[in-house]
């Protein structure tokens, strides 16, 4: 059970990094206010979208524009005689209770006695303050009467009224209704309901609670949440409460019954009162932009109390900021596991039409579920969520596209770019089988590496390959060559698998050519780390071959079968540390643009003809590459060593031994001569020994030496090349090499 769970926990671990990673991102950005804007936008728009509600005929509005003023004293003022008069006209149609939104703390002439006596008069006019900055006084009469309410509108900083005050402090700390408060309360009285105490820490009307707003409630970060506000529940846009004019009422223009038993608003509409305000159903762009007249965010304001109260219409509800991360959770992880769960559709390197649409329908889900709940009276978060849903999305892919690249980058490290895209990206790129292809193959080795790995750690063994292959495949790379293979040492290219070029021979030699000038870099590092000189030699052949994927359906590799192939191997084989050989199938292919140091006959093992191999000294054309010659210069020993030596046949002995001595010795080769009556005679040109030495003023013979046959010196003496020398006999041949010069 625990190992199902470890492995399951494995399999997911990316999710259960991202998920929680990209919800803390997320979080932080809400409670940071940088999605708030977002935010507030959504909530505008829901609002717009949301059905129109039918108008409230509990309340009424009679409004106040420069047509009545100049129509009816030739103004741009309201006098306290002509408010006094409207005010009269309205208790005329006996309105349970009339909101004066207009502020008037100071006489306004003439008529000012004769508005004092109104507002002596009736009791349930209900004036209005501006308590918050400047602040504006409210009418004194009735200040002292109680029937004063604070301006309840509270802007957001992008300038629209989504909120509203229930009760609020004046300058004296002392608590007062709001406007709409107070006249809703007004109202409500007749119905049998009293209003709450205004110090109670939270307002009950009925059965209906008015919770009290939070600084972070609904799209919020850290809002003023002082005062005990409300989030306002807009009934509609602009003109969705019945208005008449000032005129109207005054002139008689409407029916007698008119205003019975409703709230009536009295405030200013004309534009040359700039009482106006930005609401949901707003642009809040500044300029030629429609706004709506403050009277009737109160109306609203009042309707939503009652509405609430009477006839249970939903406030607008949030959730606890608990909940709203794990919603914020929630839709991380499902945008990761909708992705996670997808990533093996439509391959690699395509993105499937289910990848797309998946996390599309799934935002669609999210911003279907929360226009459906705002709808219900629930205001729940849409911005967070849905960067959580798009963030995890897009982390998964991109985590899966780091994991496709790392997948490319691992077969690179075996494969070339070529191979990798033809196996991932073509749909028959993995299919077992293959196909007859004239290519040319490059093999290389480093010479003696067999006997160096002996003598060192395995680490160092590791440590030497590793910088060798480095340079070489930097090299085969820029020369697009397809490593094929890695053979500790070896290493096998393909030029003109997968893709053919015309100048895959041409690019194979110049490719070698780059190789061995590289090795005076390796070995420049090699010496910095105390480890020995190294020294490459290289095969070339062009011919046909099979080239696919070999294997079975579990396991498989992409490489060459053929005769061919041995034959390159064949062809490195006979290499010295180096050198560079190719074939006459690739000498035909660039013969013009070689050069050539030298050629050989050979006949090699399972070959029934003598083929003739080149030396290749550099190449001319565009990549104008040389090899330095250097000339072997064979001094004369004042005491000949005295040696023996077996024949390799490939990595083994033959099992006989032979003797002769060292009496000539150059800086990396030396002439062995053979005693007369020995039975073996001068070996073959490119026959590969190991010699053991006895050192002058020594007894025993040295570590083993290992050397291959260039040429016929005398009738019984020949030419070595030294591939591998033990560090010891290195330093004793290089300090008598020395001497002879001296």
């Amino acid at each position: 059970m625990w190992t199902k769970l470890r492995q399951v926990l494995w399999q997911w671990r990316s999710l259960l990094i991202i998920t929680p990673s990209v919800t803390g991102l997320i979080i932080l950005l809400r409670f940071s206010g940088l999605l708030q804007f977002l935010e507030w936008a959504t909530f505008d728009q829901y609002m717009r979208l949301r059905p129109q509600e039918p108008s409230d005929d509990r309340i009424a509005i009679v409004g106040i524009d420069e047509a009545d003023l100049h129509n009816l004293i030739g103004q741009d003022y309201l006098p306290d005689q002509l408010l006094a008069q409207l005010l009269v006209k309205l208790q005329a149609r006996k309105p349970r209770v009339i909101g004066l939104d207009i502020y008037r703390d100071l006489p306004v002439d003439p008529g000012h006695a004769d508005l004092a006596k109104v507002y002596q008069s009736y009791h349930n006019i209900i004036g209005i303050q501006q308590v918050i900055g400047a602040g504006v006084p409210p009418s004194p009469l009735l200040k002292a009467k109680g029937q004063i309410g604070a301006n309840g509108l509270l802007i957001d900083p992008d300038a629209k009224v989504r909120r509203g005050f229930l009760s609020i402090s004046d300058r004296q700390g002392k608590k007062i209704w709001s406007f709409g408060m107070l006249l809703a309360l007004r109202y409500l009285q007749p119905e049998g309901i009293n209003p709450p105490e205004i110090d109670a820490p939270i307002y009950r009307l009925g059965k209906t609670k008015f919770n009290a707003f939070a600084a972070n409630d609904g799209g919020y970060v850290g809002a003023d949440a002082k005062r005990y506000q409300i989030l306002l529940n807009y009934r509609g846009p602009k003109h969705s409460f019945e208005s008449v004019s000032m005129s109207d009422i005054l002139l008689n223009r409407l029916p007698p019954d008119w205003g019975r038993d409703r709230i009536i608003l009295i405030g200013n509409v004309g534009e040359i009162f700039e009482d106006f305000v930005f609401s949901p159903f707003n642009s809040s762009f500044p300029l030629g932009i429609e706004r709506t007249p403050r009277v009737e965010i109160h109306a609203n304001q009042i309707s939503q109390i009652l509405s609430s109260v009477l006839d249970q219409r939903p406030l607008i509800k949030t959730w606890a900021e608990p909940l709203e991360c794990l919603w914020i959770l929630f839709w991380s992880g499902l945008g990761a596991t909708l992705i996670w769960q997808l990533r093996y559709t439509g391959g690699v390197s395509k993105v499937s039409l289910a990848q797309v649409l998946a996390p599309a329908i799934a935002a669609g889900g999210l911003v279907g579920f929360s226009y459906s709940a705002f709808l219900a009276g629930w205001w729940i978060p849409v911005i967070p969520p849905l960067l959580a849903l798009a963030g995890s999305a897009i982390a998964v892919t991109g985590y899966l596209a780091r994991t496709a690249g790392s997948i490319r980058k691992t077969f690179g490290r075996y494969l070339t770019d070529e191979v990798v895209a033809n196996l991932l990206e073509n749909p028959q790129g993995l299919k077992l089988g293959g196909e007859r292809r004239n290519i040319t193959i490059l093999t290389s080795d480093i010479r003696g590496f067999t006997a160096i790995s002996e003598r060192l750690p395995a680490e160092e063994v590791i440590q030497i390959i590793n910088l060798y292959l480095g340079y070489m495949a930097d090299v085969i790379t820029q020369y697009q060559g397809t490593i094929d293979e890695f053979m500790g040492d070896g290493i096998l290219v393909l030029f003109g698998a997968p893709t053919h070029r015309e100048d895959d021979a041409t690019r194979a030699i110049a490719c070698a050519v780059r190789m061995q000038l590289a090795m005076q870099s390796v070995n420049e590092t090699m010496k910095q780390r105390g480890l020995p000189n190294l020294e490459m030699g290289i095969g070339i052949n062009t011919g046909e071959v099979v080239v696919g994927n070999i294997g079975s359906e579990k396991r498989s590799k992409y490489g060459i079968v053929g005769d061919q192939v041995n034959l390159t191997y064949r062809i490195e084989s006979y290499s010295i540390g180096g050198q560079i050989l190719i074939s006459e199938s690739t000498f035909k292919e660039v013969d013009k643009i070689v050069r050539i140091d030298g050629q050989k006959q050979v006949q090699p093992k399972g070959v029934q003809q003598p083929i003739t191999i080149y030396e290749i000294g550099g190449i001319a054309g565009q990549y104008n590459l040389y090899l330095s010659k250097e000339e072997e210069v064979f001094l004369n020993l004042p005491e000949a060593i005295l040696l023996q030596y077996t024949v390799l046949d490939g990595k083994h002995l033959d099992g006989s031994i032979m003797q002769g001595t060292l009496n000539k010795l150059s800086l990396k080769g030396a002439e062995i001569y053979i005693f007369p009556d020995e039975v073996s005679r001068v070996l073959a040109p490119l026959t590969n020994i190991k010699l053991n030495l006895q050192m002058p003023n020594t007894e025993v013979f040295s570590a083993d030496v290992y050397a291959k046959v260039l040429d016929q010196g005398t009738d019984n003496s020949f030419y070595i090349r030294f591939t591998n020398k033990p560090p010891e006999v290195e330093q004793q041949l290089s300090a008598i090499y020395k001497n002879l010069h001296n």
